[in-house]
């Protein structure tokens, strides 16, 4: 079995995989990260979306080994080591972009990305970004509003860029 070496939620990180191992299974299971949700196995709801090298990927289409050697943040990576949230997570709970919670992890991932890349979207964007993310309760409206008000707040602190 292959020794996967990977930057984990800003750690080094070493870990035994198979081969045809996703990294939704790796991070779930041998790992113990269970914040990054395991949905549909068929890269249709986006409720495993972590960042791969900044960029946002479906975990569920990615095999571990894919992983090797880069970059990978998931839910649990983007607060703050003293327990602060992030401002896409602090949004969402402010603005109630979430419900059940399902959806969250992967949602809160994906407009991170957006963030990142995009610190002022438009509306359109943010809808845009969002798409490959299913939500069976909110309806959006207050998903889209959490992601405008994150993009005010990290806009606000010189954060636009920043994870």
């Amino acid at each position: 079995m292959p020794t996967i070496q990977l930057t984990l939620n800003g750690q080094a990180t070493a870990v035994d995989a198979e081969p045809a191992t996703l990294l939704i299974e790796l991070l779930r299971g041998p790992l113990a990260l269970t914040g990054t949700h395991q949905g549909c196995d068929t890269a249709q709801c986006g409720c495993c979306t972590v960042l791969l090298d900044g960029r946002s990927v479906k975990a569920c289409s990615v095999l571990a080994v894919q992983a090797a050697g880069r970059s990978v943040t998931t839910i649990e990576g983007l607060a703050r080591a003293d327990g602060t949230l992030h401002p896409v997570q602090e949004a969402f709970v402010a603005c109630h972009g979430l419900q059940c919670g399902f959806c969250t992890p992967g949602m809160v991932m994906a407009a991170t990305c957006l963030l990142q890349h995009n610190p002022r979207p438009s509306e359109a964007e943010i809808v845009q970004a969002l798409e490959g993310n299913l939500c069976r309760c909110t309806g959006y409206v207050n998903i889209v509003k959490s992601v405008q008000q994150a993009a005010q707040a990290m806009a606000g602190h010189g954060a636009g860029a920043a994870a």
